[in-house]
């Protein structure tokens, strides 16, 4: 019964917050800001593992989602429609037990190039470890200052993360707020034990995530982002040889970082949303000259990629 006092609370000041907001904008105190929100996500939550005669549970989770994170303003910035950031949650239910849910989350994001109807994918992170209690109809509420669950806190550490490498690319660290925010998010949560937000050397998780996004021993990462898109593909239709020697430039940089922990995963989250577009860039159009000593890095720092490398045109 506790849970549901909290919920039927929660729903109450939601209900009085729209009340104001609405009363307040008809005698023009507020004003409506339209397009506030940054995210434009596609959440999708597969239960086909789950043999279950109540499956309208996962369809609720899926809309709950989907609405915090469109509805939910996680900038000051005003955003307009066409600036807003496309991304993708995809939750795989692998285990129910009531309701608690043992799954894993796949978030992707991508980012225009400029003069172009081209976007680039800037993450593609496959979370194998995310388990979360959730009560159908339940609210989704974020609150900076503590931990709420954690299905709340993977969602929008994730939503930071995404909002901090996307404003990478366009300055030079310009996504440092966001990915604090996401650490904020990371500490507050590892009051629960998670594994995923500990600190246990050689894991690759949510902890080392963001903590080698912040590291000053990471830093060339984040300069990477920034040259590999905006001094590359945002210069690619206008000027592609520059362009081209730039991304190549950026992508041997990433040798930089190599061994320099147990298993780079920093790497291998760049490679992970890069390796396609890579292979796509150097297999055609204009040489730079640089294929072969970049072939040569690309075998080097991701060799379980090796069969995408060989089609580099030397």
């Amino acid at each position: 019964m506790k849970w549901l006092l909290i919920l039927l609370t929660k729903l109450l000041q939601e209900l009085m917050r729209k009340i104001v907001f609405l009363i307040l904008l008809s005698i023009g105190i507020v004003q409506p800001i339209l397009a506030q929100e940054e995210l434009n996500a596609i959440v999708v939550v597969n239960s086909d593992k789950i043999q279950s005669s109540n499956k309208q549970v996962f369809s609720t989770l899926e809309q709950s989602v989907t609405e915090f994170i469109n509805q939910t303003r996680w900038t000051n910035k005003k955003v307009l429609p066409q600036e807003r950031i496309n991304c993708a949650f995809t939750i795989i239910i692998n285990e129910q037990n009531g309701n608690n849910f043992t799954a894993s989350i796949q978030v992707q994001s991508a980012r225009p190039v400029y003069n172009a109807s081209y976007e680039t994918t800037l993450l593609n992170i496959n979370d194998t470890s995310f388990n979360f209690q959730y009560n159908e109809f339940e609210p989704l509420i974020y609150n900076p200052n503590s931990f709420e669950s954690n299905l709340v806190s993977v969602i929008v550490f994730y939503v930071y993360t995404i909002l901090g490498v996307d404003a990478d690319t366009f300055a030079l660290k310009g996504g440092d707020n966001y990915l604090k925010q996401a650490q904020n998010v990371m500490l507050q949560a590892q009051q629960s034990g998670d594994a995923a937000w500990q600190n246990e050397v050689g894991e690759q998780n949510r902890f080392t995530l963001i903590d080698n996004l912040l590291s000053s021993k990471f830093s060339a990462l984040r300069t990477i982002y920034y040259e590999y898109h905006r001094k590359g593909f945002d210069l690619f239709i206008e000027k592609e040889l520059e362009a081209k020697n730039a991304i190549a430039e950026s992508i041997m940089d990433l040798e930089k970082l190599f061994n320099i922990t147990v298993g780079n995963y920093m790497i291998r989250i760049f490679i992970d949303a890069k390796s396609d577009e890579i292979v796509n860039v150097f297999s055609t159009g204009k040489a730079t000259g640089k294929e072969l000593k970049l072939k040569e890095t690309l075998e080097r720092i991701s060799p379980t990629q090796n069969s995408k490398w060989q089609e580099i045109k030397l």
